[in-house]
């Protein structure tokens, strides 16, 4: 009986997990539908808003759970805190360029960033960590590559924008996996270093009479103070995701993003698709394909070889302990 509630509650636990993932990459995938309703703020000031409105909205949740600790072992650790500072650069330079890619009609070319982001952590793995690729994950990052040189004749030179959300948002979680804070404590570091810079930008905006906050009406400004909101609330789905649902679930909903934002732009915001953009989509999702094919099945590997190393085990303590049992000779 006792055993039936557990799993119960685990599937229970699981599918709250599964929700909540799917959650978190709906609604990345669902906000290029939001940046264009703060025109006509620019990119920058957008940006400006979000670092700022960010940590106010973490900073009220940190309050509402009352984590604080980790703020002084961080000031503590130089090493960690530069860390923090370099994930802090790398992720504006990530959220500047995409809303500037949503708001200049670029959302097709912004989902191929996140749908080759897979790629270049793994290629950065290799070339920064020495780690080594199984023949499939090789053909997988070939595959990518020449998906990369026929987008670049596609677009007649090479597609910078997914090239520069693919590499900031993989050395942004290379950069966090050596940080190891949470999510809501990781965004609240980052944005701290980011809110002086922010608002010294919008003060510089504002005596140059171009800051556009207040002056484009209550709405407006609403809308440009929930950038906040909109950068947090997919993260704390995200956290109650990845504890709760295996990372290979986990692996697989990440696609979810870049698939909404992809049929945004074209169905959407109406972007062109030369034929030679969809052969270059098309060996994309092909090297994503071989991709999770090998990941699915080096899992179910490990898996097996795991529960074969249990048996053996079970099996050893079992014979064990029917020696112990038998009567001296």
């Amino acid at each position: 009986m006792e055993a039936a509630t557990a799993a119960q509650q685990s599937k229970g636990e699981q599918r709250i997990g599964l929700l909540n993932g799917i959650a978190a990459y709906g609604m990345w995938g669902l906000v290029p539908l939001f940046w264009p309703l703060l025109k006509p703020s620019g990119a920058a000031e957008i940006l400006a808003h979000r670092m700022t409105w960010s940590l106010v909205v973490v900073g009220i949740a940190l309050l509402a759970v009352r984590r604080w600790a980790w703020a002084g072992e961080l000031l503590r650790q130089p090493r960690k805190l530069g860390l923090v500072v370099i994930a802090s650069a790398v992720i504006t330079v990530n959220w500047g360029v995409y809303i500037w890619a949503v708001n200049s009609g670029h959302v097709v070319e912004a989902s191929l960033g996140y749908f080759i982001n897979p790629l270049v952590t793994i290629a950065m793995g290799v070339l920064l960590l020495g780690e080594r690729l199984r023949p499939m994950q090789w053909t997988a990052v070939a595959v990518g590559l020449a998906a990369v040189l026929v987008l670049a004749f596609g677009y007649g030179q090479p597609p910078w924008i997914s090239l520069c959300l693919a590499f900031s948002f993989a050395t942004y979680g290379l950069v966090k996996k050596k940080v190891g804070l949470g999510g809501l404590e990781s965004l609240a570091a980052e944005t701290a270093i980011q809110f002086v810079p922010a608002v010294a930008f919008l003060v510089w905006l504002g005596s140059r009479g171009d800051l556009t906050f207040g002056a484009e009406g209550a709405g407006h400004a609403a809308l440009l103070a929930a950038t906040g909101v909109i950068t947090a609330a997919p993260l704390v789905c995200f956290g109650a995701a990845a504890i709760r649902v295996p990372l290979s679930v986990l692996g697989l909903l990440q696609y979810l993003a870049p698939v909404f934002q992809f049929v945004l732009g074209i169905l959407y915001f109406h972007e062109a698709m030369p034929p030679e953009r969809w052969a270059g989509f098309g060996l994309v999702w092909l090297a994503l394909t071989l991709l999770t094919w090998d990941a699915v099945r080096s899992a179910r590997g490990n898996a097996g070889r795991l529960a074969a190393a249990r048996r053996a085990a079970a099996s050893s303590a079992s014979t064990a302990a029917v020696r112990e049992t038998e009567p001296a000779a």
